[in-house]
């Protein structure tokens, strides 16, 4: 078994994958500025596959980058500094944020007021939401905070987009997808204000979307022509299958009064095309746009504390998620072709661990 290593996708076939194995961390030397990050755990969920599938159209292989055709797909996690030439970034310091998926990873970190950014050159231009990471002590809710605040963040924004339009006038929501954590934390925060939602899912999932107690109404996506929706209605769609947006803007008509396109959860039948539908054009919502337009509008502090309360909320009230720990490279592989053909159980929450043995 590679002791040290590090994941490559095939940026143009995600389902082949490649274990490289690294240096040992004693043996690299950081330069000035640079630090070395060795890997504690990180979440491995649908969102990830996502960054894969749009990774060329918004840059997700580019924070860090391969050769060739392989690539790096982000995820969320925890890492400590185990060596650093970084004056203000000491030995020990732990810390939440955008990391690869290997054992460890050097790259340029620097403090700033508002916490420490990731300043390596390349990503310079990349959106500075994914440069940030955030101080962590070690807690009890670290498997949570790694699995759902990264997907609840992108939950918060929508809703905060679709509050501030006041909905578009609708006052129903479908979310497709609808077992997926990110639509899961639009559902909960949707029906926190009073929103009417519809779940769409497949019908193995079926029951642990009536379960959650989110959504008002859940129908298979065999089923969504089958009862009429009343009023107007916003469609949300996390799965990027062709054939269930067709089939929604076809279903709905001009009832659809916004059709948003936020993940793709299903992407082997691939992305959602502009095609020819009725209702409104499908448009992509790229949440780093909306979280810097509200970091200028409330301040950094405002929106952390309004984030971190809602995540709150959620968090107590998500008695259905059931964490699974992985460990090691071959471990990763088996999780991550689970999560890549869209069978991963919907209550798992998927951890890994670089080398620490699997806890469950």
């Amino acid at each position: 078994m590679i002791e040290n290593w590090d994941l490559l996708i095939d940026r143009t076939d995600l389902s082949r994958t490649e274990v490289l194995a690294l240096p040992a961390p004693d043996t690299v030397v950081p330069a000035d500025g640079e630090v070395l990050l060795e890997m504690e755990r990180f979440a491995l969920t649908a969102n990830n596959i996502t960054y894969g599938v749009y990774g060329d159209r918004l840059g997700y292989w580019q924070f860090f980058p391969a050769e060739g055709n392989w690539g790096r797909i982000p995820v969320w996690g925890f890492a400590t500094v185990r060596r650093s030439a970084a004056e203000t970034i000491p030995v020990g310091t732990r810390l939440f944020g955008y990391l690869p998926m290997a054992t460890h990873w050097v790259t340029r970190l620097e403090r700033r007021p508002w916490g420490v950014v990731d300043v390596s050159a390349h990503r310079a231009a990349l959106p500075s939401a994914y440069n940030s990471l955030v101080e962590a002590a070690p807690g009890p809710l670290d498997d949570q905070i790694a699995l759902l605040r990264p997907l609840f963040l992108t939950a918060f924004l929508l809703d905060d987009y679709f509050a501030a339009n006041a909905d578009f006038g609708a006052t129903t929501f479908i979310l497709s997808s609808a077992s997926s954590k990110t639509a899961l934390g639009l559902g909960w925060l949707l029906a926190r204000r009073g929103v009417r939602v519809i779940g769409l899912t497949s019908p193995r999932n079926t029951g642990f979307v009536e379960g959650v107690g989110y959504y008002a109404e859940t129908r298979t996506y065999e089923a969504i022509a089958q009862t009429p929706v009343e009023g107007q209605v916003v469609f949300v769609d996390f799965a990027g299958a062709p054939e269930v947006v067709a089939a929604v803007h076809h279903s709905l008509g001009d009832q659809l009064v916004h059709s948003a396109v936020v993940g793709s959860t299903h992407q082997a039948a691939g992305a959602v095309g502009p095609g020819r539908l009725p209702g409104p054009r499908p448009t992509f919502f790229f949440a780093p746009e909306q979280l810097r337009q509200r970091s200028k509008d409330w301040g950094g502090e405002v929106l952390n504390s309004r984030i971190q309360a809602a995540l709150d909320g959620f968090i107590a009230d998500n008695g259905w998620l059931e964490v699974s720990t992985h460990a090691g490279p071959e471990a990763l592989k088996a999780i991550y072709q689970t999560v890549l053909a869209g069978t991963a159980r919907p209550e798992k929450g998927h951890m890994v661990r670089s080398k620490a043995a699997a806890d469950g």
